[in-house]
């Protein structure tokens, strides 16, 4: 046996250099920016048409048709404002009366019933539950422009076309607004309570009321919120209903200016751009206000 000495030399070891795994964060970085990225594109193809309108309504008719659309070329906003409110005795500010009548008291009558037949379905157990709940999901899937001509036909034989009775009582039953309250409640209205409410003597119509709707703020103005803009972007079902522009609405009115676009020597067309622009800017104080309530909605409808 020959033993070998400590001493020999032996062949060196070649060094392998592990690849490494990018960490987390590396990763977690780029998904960020590539999300913002995409936030931002989407901000400003969202915001492209609001600048658009922003610039246009400042102009003049000379500057409206014969300067670059995205850029001022003049302020005559003011000018543009003192027309809108004063052409026809000031009709302007009736449609936007009744746009206020018809989404404000008919979105808090339409939230106020989807609560309760929210509540209703989620916590009170009663044959043909199911039923119910199935026909309300299959019934905000139809769209609203096939019920608007049997509304009209309906309200035509008890008498309330061109009222604001054919605006407000379409508002009070909103199947979607339904099933959002259902899912609040069942997420934030325990039966533990509603038990020791009842044990304590309170009637179902003082717990609706007493209790229910102060834990559904949340929900409550979220649906709220959805049922306002619904109504106030709501076109078809004015055209079909109201004739004389007095009963109007915003939208229905400015159409109206734009199939008319000149009318009496005055440029129609100046006041649809600056009348569109005026009417956005009440959903914007609307969204800006109630912010807190609608985050926190809509983070709630999508844990449960």
């Amino acid at each position: 046996m020959v033993l070998m000495d400590n001493d020999t030399e032996r062949p060196p070891v070649r060094t392998v250099r592990r690849l490494s795994r990018p960490d987390g964060a590396s990763r977690g970085r780029g998904g960020q920016r590539f999300v913002l990225i995409g936030l931002i594109l989407a901000s400003v193809y969202s915001m492209f048409p609001v600048w658009w309108l922003i610039v246009a309504a400042t102009k003049d008719r000379v500057g409206l048709y014969q300067t670059n659309g995205l850029w001022f070329s003049g302020m005559h906003l003011w000018e543009n404002l003192h027309q809108l409110f004063t052409y026809h005795d000031g009709i302007f500010l009736r449609w936007t009366a009744n746009s206020f009548l018809y989404a404000g008291v008919g979105s808090l009558g339409g939230t106020l019933v989807a609560l309760a037949a929210g509540y209703g379905l989620a916590r009170f157990d009663f044959p043909g539950r199911n039923v119910v709940f199935a026909c309300v999901v299959g019934s905000f899937l139809i769209p609203i422009a096939l019920l608007t001509l049997p509304l009209y036909l309906l309200f035509s034989e008890i008498g309330l076309v061109d009222t604001p009775w054919a605006m407000l009582i379409p508002c009070l039953i909103n199947p979607f607004s339904v099933y959002l309250a259902k899912v609040y409640t069942e997420s934030t209205v325990p039966y533990e309570l509603l038990e020791a409410a009842r044990l304590d003597g309170a009637g179902e119509v003082r717990i609706f009321f007493s209790v229910v709707l102060r834990m559904m703020t949340t929900g409550g103005a979220t649906v709220f919120l959805l049922a306002f803009v619904n109504t106030w972007n709501a076109f078809f079902l004015p055209l079909t209903v109201l004739r004389g522009e007095k009963n109007w609405t915003l939208n229905l009115g400015l159409y109206n200016w734009t199939g008319n676009r000149l009318e009496s020597g005055v440029d129609l067309t100046s006041l649809v751009l600056t009348g569109a622009l005026l009417s956005i800017v009440p959903m914007a104080i609307m969204m800006v206000a109630m912010r807190r309530y609608w985050r926190t909605g809509v983070t709630l409808g999508a844990l449960k």
